[in-house]
């Protein structure tokens, strides 16, 4: 069945960086868009960043632009997203998500 796997997440200062992972299985990983998604806590799910299958097209919220990066490795079966200048507000759960299917979430804590 499709399993997302998610990795990376941890505690950093205001303005530090991250790199989560997102493991794909059980699909065919090239075929599918693959999308970002945060919760803090308190709020609804939201949406972040989303790539398509190729890799060559993506898209950010406005929150993100400018900060986070998205990337895959197909080969890998393997997404990321660079998070870089990390803010007190993006502390959320964070969670990779293809079609209808998630991942159990890493968490990441932005705190001095």
């Amino acid at each position: 069945q499709v399993q997302l796997v998610e990795s990376g997440g941890g505690l950093v200062q205001p303005g530090g960086s991250l790199r989560l992972s997102c493991a794909g299985s059980g699909f065919t990983f090239s075929s599918y868009w693959i999308r970002w998604y945060r919760q803090a806590p308190g709020k609804e799910r939201e949406w972040v960043a989303k790539i398509s299958p190729s890799g060559i097209n993506s898209d950010y919220t406005n929150a993100a632009k400018g900060r986070f990066t998205i990337s895959r490795d197909n080969a890998a079966k393997t997404a990321y997203l660079q998070m870089n200048s990390l803010k007190p507000d993006d502390t959320a759960v964070y969670y990779c998500n293809v079609n209808d299917n998630w991942g159990q979430g890493t968490q990441v804590t932005v705190s001095s």
